[in-house]
Formats: C-alpha cells, structure tokens, sequence
C-alpha cells in the first residue's frame, strides 16, 4: 500500500513538474510571438499617411481590443461609439482588424451604395480544413455559385409560389402545436413556451426540407436537431481562432476534431436522407426542398454543378440558420406582450374584430392586422435575432469619408442602430404605435414602418433570405397564442408576476431564463375535437 501511495506521489510530483515546464515554455512563446510581431509591425507597417481612417480606441499588445467587448458583443460596441463615434476600428487579437458601424446612414452605404464591394462574410477559420468549408450558402464566397445557389433558394424555397404552397403545412403544424398547448391548459400543466415552440418551428422547416416531422418518434429529425445544436456548441469554440493570429492553430488542435466529428456525423445522416429521396419519385405539389435540390445536382445543363458536398453544405445551413432565431423572436413577441397587457389587450381585440369569434386566424388575415403587423416590427426592432452581421470589403471603398482598405472585415451593430436616439422616440421603449402608418405620414409618403432604419435582416445582396418565412411564422404563431389563451407567468393566477427580460449571453438575442407559463384557455377553435 505504502509503495502504491509513493509510486502515485510521484506520478503527480512529474506532473506538476511537466505542467511547469509547459507553462513556462507557453509564456517564453507568446513573448517571442510578440517581439516578432512588435519588430515586424514596425518594420513592414504600410504607410497609411494618404489614408483617411476611423479612430481607434487605445491598445494592449497581443490582444488588442478584446479587453474592451463584455459577453454581450453588440452592448459592448454600441457603449464605445459613445466615445469613438458611429464608425470606429478594433483589433481583435493579434493581427485581425475590424471596422465598427453603426449609423443608418453608414449603413446604407454599405447596403446600397457599395453593395458590391461587401457582397461577402468574412473568410471562416480553417475552412480549408473542415468537411464542407466554404461550400455552404453562408459562407461560399461571392461568385458564380453563390449566386447560382441563392438563384435556386430564392426561386424555390423563398419564392411567393413555394411560400403559399408550403401554407396548408404550416397551418397543420400550427394546429398541431395549439392542440399539445389546449391539453397541458386542460390538465393545468405549466408549459416551457420555447420548448413546445422550438417544436413547432423545427417541424415546419423539416417538412418544407425534407418531408418529415421534428417529433420525439422521427430518429432523424431529432438527430438534426441535437446535431444543429452541437454545431453552435462547437463553432463558437473555433472560431475564437481568428482572432489569435499566429497561435490560431492552437484552437483548431484543442476544438477541430470536434468540429469535424459532428461535421461528419451530419454528413452521414443527410446521405442517408438524399439516397431515400433519391429512391423517391416526387413531382409537382410534393416536391420538397431536398427534391428541387436533387433535380439540380442532377441536371448535367445547370448553369453551375452542385457537388453532393454542395448540397449537403446547404441544407446544413438552412437547418442551423432556421434554429432559434424564429424561436426567440416569437418568445420575446409574447413576453413583451405579456409585460405589456394594454397592448395584449388591443391585439386581441383587433384579431377578433377581423377574424370573428367562430375560426382561428389564419395567415390570409395577417394583412388585415396592422397591428399585429407593428408587434412584430416592435419586437424584431428590439431584438433583432442576430444584432451584429458582418461582412468583407473586397474592393477598396469610402465610407462616410473614411478609407476602408480591401479585405477589411466590417461589422454592422443593427441592435444600435434600430436603438439610436436620434432615429428612434423612446428608442428602448416597447411601443408598437411607431409602426402603424397614420394620416401623419413623412413628407415623402413613406411611412416608418418603410424607413430604411428597420435593418433587423440586414440588406444588400447578402440579407437574410428567409426573412420573409420567418415573418409569417412569427404572425401566425403570435396571434394564434393571443386569440386562443391568456398566460400566466410561471403559473401566477393573479397575474401580477412579469416575464424577466434579462438576455443571455450569447452571439444571437435570447431570453436567459426559460419562459414558463400556464395557459388558460379563452378561446377554443377545436372545442368539439378536444373535449
């Protein structure tokens, strides 16, 4: 036993000491890292004397400006434009630029004016070295085939054609989620209102993909969704690469077998999903998403080839980039609605003036609720799902008089900007009013709901795409829950207990604390097929 004891002494005695040595050996590299980078800087630094450039705050050697950005990104860039002004640049790290914006006017600039010259995101890490890299719609490069690709995904997935043919899907599983909300309000059971939402968002873009339900009894689609949320997990890991410089590689030896793992095991299971389609004969109504897709990977005359990679690649990016977003602004829609009961008050009142008092709102009667309309506006103004977007200047451009140098990397604060003062009355105030058009309209004829300050997509040509599927999610999904229930926060009959707004931490805008609620019902559409 004693020798035991002697011999696991020792054993941790060697690694403190190996520990040790790595430290020292970590810290004696860095510092070299560094005198490399101070004496090179110095040496082959461009002169920038003709160049007119943002301002700048003050640095810290290696890592730049990172000292200054709390775990709230957008916050944290909108605080320093107090100091800096609406255009500013940061070095994140060790050698990677970045040029802060976040004025509407400057904006526009680089949404319409130079809309060229940022047609691009940024290059990702490693992407040379990850299964699918650039070949996703997101990440590909500006070119022949992002344009191609976005073709195809406007034309047959984002088109007004595919949008009403995909209707009747997204009112059944609307239904579905209603009735799974009436029975836990029957047995007067608490609901997680993201939970049973995350549900209802995942099923619809899985049946408009592929055909099938997100549900607990579908294998596959339930592996998306732990794989779509592994994905998030590790990306965020990585990608904190960019910013290290030349020890970037560090992070993809601590996280980039992770990458590549749930990489592959997406692959692997969207092969096995292409090859049943493939088995498939579908044509005209019951095409899907995976069918058009197929058709083009398999037309020898397309203007671009698709690759199997290609088309894997995109319905990764759709699956991750539909995940949450919609979600979470549905969330915060029916928490401000709930902090806000005169408001609540007033949409219910509007739905039930259009829609009567005998059928469920459909999508058709979103165009006759303008203030649902506003809600939404209101809300997505608020909390834009993703507050900050990026892109890549590739041609040399001017920006409100400012130079920006090619391959700088641009990021656009919308949460600022849909936040500023002088733009905005009340700016953090929820207030639906602002977008409703009145008789008191702008000297133009635009109304504020059509002013180019509303930025919660982004724009030019790399806006989000589906903005328009996620708008009618959001409608419906809202006035449904307005029309058929009342909510009480955490199961408080009396009703005085709010929703807490503390937002969590994270790249997107999302609630911190789940919102749970007990429905009560107040109006039954499917009385006759529940009781």
């Amino acid at each position: 036993m004693l020798q035991y004891m002697q011999l696991a002494r020792m054993a941790m005695i060697k690694n403190d000491i190996q520990q040790h040595y790595f430290l020292y050996f970590l810290l004696s590299f860095l510092s070299a890292i560094f005198l490399f980078k101070f004496f090179f800087n110095k040496l082959t630094k461009p002169k920038a004397s003709n160049l007119k450039l943002p301002p700048s705050p003050p640095m810290i050697p290696f890592i730049g400006h990172l000292h200054l950005l709390g775990p709230f990104f957008h916050e944290s860039l909108q605080n320093l434009s107090t100091k800096y002004g609406p255009i500013f640049n940061l070095r994140l790290g060790v050698s990677r630029w970045c040029m802060v914006v976040q004025s509407a006017s400057a904006a526009k600039e680089i949404f319409k004016t130079n809309d060229l010259s940022f047609a691009q995101h940024p290059k990702l890490p490693f992407a040379d070295e990850i299964p699918y890299g650039e070949s996703g719609f997101f990440s590909a490069p500006y070119g022949d085939y992002w344009k191609f690709i976005k073709k195809v995904c406007m034309n047959e997935l984002f088109s007004t054609r595919q949008h009403e043919r995909s209707r009747a899907l997204r009112e059944e599983e609307l239904d579905r989620f209603l009735h799974e909300v009436f029975e836990s309000a029957k047995k007067k059971d608490v609901v997680d209102v993201g939970v049973e939402l995350m549900k209802l968002t995942n099923n619809i873009v899985c049946r408009m993909a592929m055909s099938t339900r997100c549900s607990e009894k579908n294998d596959e689609a339930e592996r998306i969704r732990e794989l779509v949320k592994e994905t998030f997990e590790v990306g965020s890991k990585i990608f904190i690469g960019d910013v290290l410089g030349p020890l970037k590689r560090l992070a993809f030896w601590l996280y980039g077998s992770q990458v590549i793992d749930v990489t592959l095991r997406f692959d692997e299971l969207l092969e096995k999903i292409l090859k049943k389609h493939e088995d498939k004969t579908r044509k005209g109504e019951n095409e899907d998403l995976m069918d058009v897709l197929l058709k083009v990977y398999n037309d020898d005359k397309a203007e671009v080839k698709m690759t199997r990679t290609h088309l894997k690649a995109l319905l990764i990016d759709i699956f991750v980039g539909s995940t949450g977003t919609s979600t979470e602004a549905i969330l915060w829609t029916l928490a401000e609605l709930i902090n806000h009961p005169n408001v609540f008050r007033k949409l219910r009142e509007e739905i039930k003036l259009v829609v009567g008092s005998s059928r469920l709102v459909k999508e058709s009667d979103v165009v006759n609720l303008p203030y649902l309309q506003a809600i939404v506006k209101e809300t997505l103004r608020l909390y834009p799902p993703l507050p900050v977007t990026t892109r890549e200047c590739r041609q040399a451009c001017k920006i409100k008089g400012f130079d920006v140098p090619q391959n700088t990397m641009v990021a656009i604060n919308l949460y600022a900007i849909m936040r500023d003062p002088e733009l905005w009355d009340n700016p953090n105030e929820f207030w639906p009013e602002r977008f409703l058009v009145s008789s008191k309209e702008h000297e133009d004829g635009i109304s504020v709901a059509e002013n180019s300050n509303f930025l919660t997509f982004g724009g030019g040509r790399r806006a989000c795409p589906g903005g328009k599927l996620g708008l009618t999610m959001m409608h419906t999904a809202v006035a449904a829950m307005v029309q058929c229930f009342d909510w009480k926060v955490g199961g408080d009959h009396e009703n005085k207990v709010k929703v807490n707004m503390e937002v969590g931490k994270g790249v997107f805008i999302h609630l911190a604390h789940p919102l749970k609620c007990l429905p009560v019902i107040c109006f039954n559409p499917f009385a006759s097929s529940i009781n």
